[in-house]
């Protein structure tokens, strides 16, 4: 009974589950609602290019009128106006096209282009979010290391406590260290519960960053190999510059820019249409035997019209709206090359940031590990003298907290160097 007891309980609370930053950022890539946003925005183009393609199709509409008319009229029967009552019905058809209008095949080409932006701007989209998962994850688990490590303090504390108040009983050690040691309890306390409040809102802002509400996940970190980047291509920075997406989605808008100008431009040139027209109606005589009605099928077929046409329109004078139009869209281009010097200023200082970052972040692992190697050679040592008497508890809580420190510092320096190398990897995938 205590085994399906057991069971139920087990299956009623299963247990957390763990995720890694790859399936972090899978998740991301997927669900995060800047790339929905960006995907959507793609599908729009393609509609968008349906749409400017059809305008080269003609345009078809038919209809049928209905009407009544009380009072003087036009007879249609001999085209003079008299006084009469008449139902009018009338059936139509037209055909509508633009045989030539250059806008009509501008606007194709940059509903493509429009596309390729687009197409850049979802990458742009992932990296980003991609970047912010990253630095969100490293920063969780930093702050999840410092608790881990107070923790420890903590409970190395209370236990060094209860085996000085022994020694104190048996006369080996004098009260006052213990005294030394509560003292120093409070203080580590205070930091853990600072601790457990940054790691929690650390949390919160990876959530944040993967748009998950529910907190039924924890983020762990998987054991790595630390690899080495090189940094001697001197056209290291300005690859990465030239594959990213955010300076693709800039060159791609410059083109869009472009040709709106040739876009606005083609209102100057001449516009050819072409129409086609099928109508016939039937008209009845109300409240007038005198007047003969003929039937509706006769009518139908002796009131048949046709007609085909064609028009050019030639562009003289429009207040010079098209003239400021152009001005305006040439105006727009250098705008937008203004943005493209904004954009490798801003993708130089990430980058070369990034590669400093890395830089320190490996040299300062590589001095880690050495004073780690020290700081528990310094503890072992210490621990012995502290079991022998040589040393005072509060020394020795020193020298332990020291090991526990430099324990952290080198996890903290592992970590930013894992972290400086997937900000790496993202940005050196580009597009």
């Amino acid at each position: 009974m205590k085994k399906i007891f057991f069971i139920f309980i087990i299956n009623l609370f299963p247990a957390q589950q763990t995720w890694t930053l790859k399936e972090c950022l899978d998740y991301a890539s997927a669900n995060h609602p800047l790339i929905k946003q960006a995907t959507v925005n793609i599908q729009k183009s393609d509609h968008q290019i349906a749409a400017s393609k059809g305008m080269l199709l003609p345009s078809v509409n038919a209809g049928v009128n209905h009407s009544y008319s009380f009072g003087s009229s036009i007879n249609q029967s001999n085209n003079q106006r008299e006084a009469l009552n008449t139902q009018y019905d009338q059936i139509f058809a037209q055909a509508n096209v633009e045989l030539f209008n250059w806008r009509n095949y501008l606007n194709i080409s940059l509903s493509k282009l429009n596309k390729t932006t687009n197409t850049y701007k979802l990458k742009q989209a992932q990296n980003e979010v991609k970047l912010n998962v990253v630095q969100t994850f490293f920063a969780y688990q930093n702050s999840k290391s410092w608790l881990e490590v107070l923790q420890t303090q903590i409970s190395g504390i209370e236990e060094q406590i209860r085996r000085t108040e022994k020694e104190v009983e048996i006369g080996n050690r004098p009260k006052s260290d213990i005294y030394d040691i509560k003292a120093n309890l409070g203080t580590l306390q205070e930091q853990w519960v600072s601790a457990k409040n940054q790691r929690d809102l650390a949390k919160i802002n990876l959530l944040n960053a993967l748009n998950m509400r529910d907190d039924s996940i924890d983020f762990v970190m998987t054991e790595e190999n630390l690899l080495t980047e090189n940094f001697s291509d001197s056209g290291f920075t300005q690859k990465l510059i030239e594959n990213n997406p955010a300076y693709k989605t800039i060159l791609a808008e410059i083109q869009v820019k472009e040709k709106s100008i040739s876009v606005e431009r083609s209102a100057y040139l001449p516009t050819l249409t072409g129409n086609y027209s099928w109508s016939t109606f039937y008209n009845r005589f109300l409240g007038n035997n005198q007047m003969v009605n003929t039937n509706f099928s006769d009518q139908f077929s002796q009131n048949k019209n046709q007609s085909v046409s064609f028009g050019l329109n030639i562009p003289i004078f429009n207040r010079f709206q098209i003239k400021n139009n152009v001005e305006i869209a040439k105006l727009n281009v250098i705008n937008s090359n203004y943005d493209k010097d904004l954009i490798v200023n801003d993708l130089t200082k990430s980058i070369n940031s990034i590669k400093a970052q890395y830089l320190n972040a490996q040299e300062k692992f590589n001095l880690l590990e050495l004073n780690f190697e020290n700081q528990r050679l310094s503890f072992q040592k210490s621990e012995e003298k502290y079991k022998e008497g040589l040393m005072d508890a509060y020394t020795f809580f020193i020298v332990r907290n020291n090991w526990l420190q430099a324990n952290f510092n080198l996890i903290n320096s592992k970590n930013d160097v894992m972290q400086q190398t997937e900000l790496l990897k993202i940005l050196q995938n580009g597009f």
